[in-house]
């Protein structure tokens, strides 16, 4: 008799993987370095660890909880303890209980969230504290109201209420999907970044930004503090960042005074009046005003050598660490007439990956800070200079090791919109892309390019405007990119005129692949099939954001028994002439032709995708090492001039 084939499982399918860091995740410790590098103030306090958790279908607060979750991971993935998926008819809650010190007369107690996907409300002692929209900024809330007056130690109970319609609707939401597949995948959900409390005096430090004026030897500061009504002195220091600011920006609470937590009054007091240093310029400027600084002979940032500057901003009752780094990047011509990417007036050839920031472990949450960092250094020491963060935005820690390490950033806004027409956006536009036709993305395409509702387009406007000012702290960052391969998109010229009125010191590149308006500073290309066209123009410079994707799947370390990727190898020295053949009958002559950047994808495999540099799990290097710095090497020499 002949057997029917049985049709696998969705769990057959997939597999579970455990990176180097995955056994190291302990609930007492988990996260727990500073979670906001670039403006860090002492005395903080991190929620991250076992909550409760319950799934629910009713908005209405539960009477029990289903079990225990390890925040900051999304109940979707291994580490969370978990293992289940939020629907967009559920609701999801967290509940644990608080103790802090009594805050000290005059002062207020903040809650902080690095992200929480998708929209959410929180509540103190059962009250209403406020909420947020959007799975992929952080935000704070002023809890002071909500807790009793205490000389001694206060309990509270912190409630979250969490709603996540991934893609059943226009919210922004990158890469996840609720039916994963290709180049889509697991939805997750909820509290992802650090959780943390910060006690902050009446008037304090709101945010501190330091822009490079590269040619005029100078940077910019604007201080601003919470209280607008009257006017404050800040007090600034600038000085070389050195390696006990990197131990305080892990834990400034240790770096200041070993490894307990002072009170708020010990800690206010030993803020005040820092011993001078020789090498240290001292500021006086009033807060809310932009202040020019002179600094001659200043000290360039490059990947080669990333400087950073130590920044202390004081005012009367505050005080808080900051960095900053001085380069410049642009668009020139170069000596061949030929518009490229330059770098502290200088070209830069910029060898990038995709990096999608995805683990099999903790979906958008790293299982811990060192795999973050093994993820820069590792395309590092590959020679790759840049890394295209696509569709998703990293923890700050994420940009603070770019910023130190010496890795230059490419940043996609996270897109949205309804479900998309994959017959147009992706077969449609790559055969219109080959052709050379442009597509227009304004009211006539809207429904095409799944944007018709107007709530979601303000709301991408608004996430775009509050991303890079969240962000735009990280000299590492060099470009924005609003909009990739039209998912989501819509009025685009009008998204990169927005982005370099508010950020004015970096590129954009506002529709990367294809559908372009011809506004930006970039041409973007990708490159997958058909043949590769370089048409050099006199105003934006050439860039290939994306090519590549070859395949390789190691069973073993494969989280899916399904293959996608463009063009498939059995082996490691198969798929290495493959990348060279790629690199060095493709590449290279287009970056002599004028292509001034190029992004290799990918980093990593992901779920069904098995095209990246490491396998999923991070324990295979999929290229051989020397064979990816030499090519490096040849695209740099060639994109330079050298």
């Amino acid at each position: 008799m002949k057997r029917k084939k049985q049709t696998p499982t969705a769990a057959a399918l997939t597999r579970d993987l455990r990176t180097p860091w995955t056994g190291s995740v302990q609930a007492e410790h988990v996260w727990k370095e500073y979670p906001r590098p670039a403006m860090v103030r002492y005395g903080w306090q991190s929620l991250n660890g076992l909550w409760d958790y319950a799934f629910t279908r009713s908005p209405h607060r539960p009477d029990a909880f289903d079990g225990r979750i390890l925040v900051p991971f999304s109940p979707e993935s291994p580490l969370s303890g978990v293992g289940r998926q939020l629907g967009p008819e559920e609701y999801l809650w967290y509940r644990r209980s608080v103790t802090v010190p009594g805050p000290a007369a005059g002062r207020r107690l903040l809650l902080h969230f690095g992200a929480v996907d998708q929209t959410c409300t929180v509540y103190i002692n059962e009250k209403e504290a406020g909420g947020h929209s959007g799975g992929y900024l952080p935000f704070s809330l002023d809890i002071t109201p909500f807790l009793p007056e205490a000389d001694t130690p206060v309990t509270f109970r912190l409630l979250v209420r969490v709603r996540d319609l991934s893609d059943t609707s226009w919210y922004s939401r990158g890469k996840q999907k609720l039916k994963r597949g290709g180049m889509f995948y697991t939805a997750q959900s909820g509290i992802w970044q650090t959780v943390w409390l910060e006690e902050v005096p009446s008037v304090s430090i709101s945010s501190v930004l330091a822009v490079p004026d590269f040619d005029q030897a100078r940077c910019r500061l604007l201080v601003q503090v919470t209280d607008t009504e009257k006017e404050h002195t800040v007090t600034a220091r600038i000085r070389p960042e050195t390696e006990a600011d990197r131990r305080l920006r892990d834990d400034p609470d240790s770096a200041f005074s070993g490894t307990e937590k002072p009170s708020a009054e010990e800690s206010s007091a030993s803020q005040k009046n820092p011993p001078a240093d020789e090498d240290s310029l001292l500021l006086h400027f009033p807060a809310g005003k932009e202040t020019a600084v002179s600094l001659p002979g200043f000290h360039p940032w490059t990947p080669e050598d990333p400087f950073l500057y130590h920044l202390t901003v004081e005012t009367d009752e505050d005080r808080v660490e900051c960095y900053f780094a001085m380069r410049k990047c642009d668009v020139q011509t170069d000596e061949k007439g030929i518009r490229r990417l330059f770098l502290n007036n200088r070209p830069c050839f910029q060898a990038g990956v995709l990096d999608q920031g995805y683990w099999p472990d903790g979906l958008y949450t790293a299982p811990c800070d060192e795999a973050l960092i093994f993820d820069i250094t590792a395309m590092k020491e590959l020679g790759f200079n840049m890394l295209r963060k696509h569709v998703k935005v990293e923890p700050q820690r994420w940009y603070y090791h770019c910023d130190r390490l010496g890795m230059l950033v490419w940043q996609d806004m996270v897109c949205g919109g309804t479900a998309y027409r994959s017959w147009f956006v992706t077969y449609f536009a790559t055969l219109l892309n080959a052709l050379s036709v442009t597509v227009p993305d304004g009211k006539g395409t809207r429904r095409l390019l799944s944007r018709r509702e107007e709530e979601g387009r303000n709301a991408f406007l608004q996430e775009m405007e509050e991303t890079v000012r969240a962000l735009r702290v990280h000299p590492c960052i060099v470009c924005w990119v609003p909009f990739n391969e039209g998912w989501g998109q819509f009025d685009a010229a009008d998204a990169a005129r927005r982005l370099s009125r508010l950020d004015p010191e970096r590129l954009v590149d506002h529709a990367s692949g294809w559908f372009d308006q011809k506004a930006g500073d970039i041409a973007s290309i990708h490159y997958y099939f058909f043949s590769l066209r370089v048409r050099p123009e006199p105003v934006r410079a050439l860039a290939l954001t994306e090519f590549g994707g070859y395949s390789w799947q190691i069973p073993e370390h494969s989280f899916s028994r399904r293959l996608y990727g463009y063009g498939t190898y059995q082996d490691k020295a198969e798929l290495t002439e493959g990348y060279r053949r790629l690199i060095s009958d493709t590449v290279l002559p287009a970056v002599k032709k004028g292509v001034g950047a190029s992004i290799y994808t990918q980093l990593s495999d992901i779920e069904d995708e098995v095209n990246g540099i490491f396998t999923y799990d991070r324990q295979v290097e999929k290229l051989d090492a020397d064979t990816v710095r030499r090519l490096n090497a040849e695209l740099r020499k060639a994109g330079e001039g050298g």
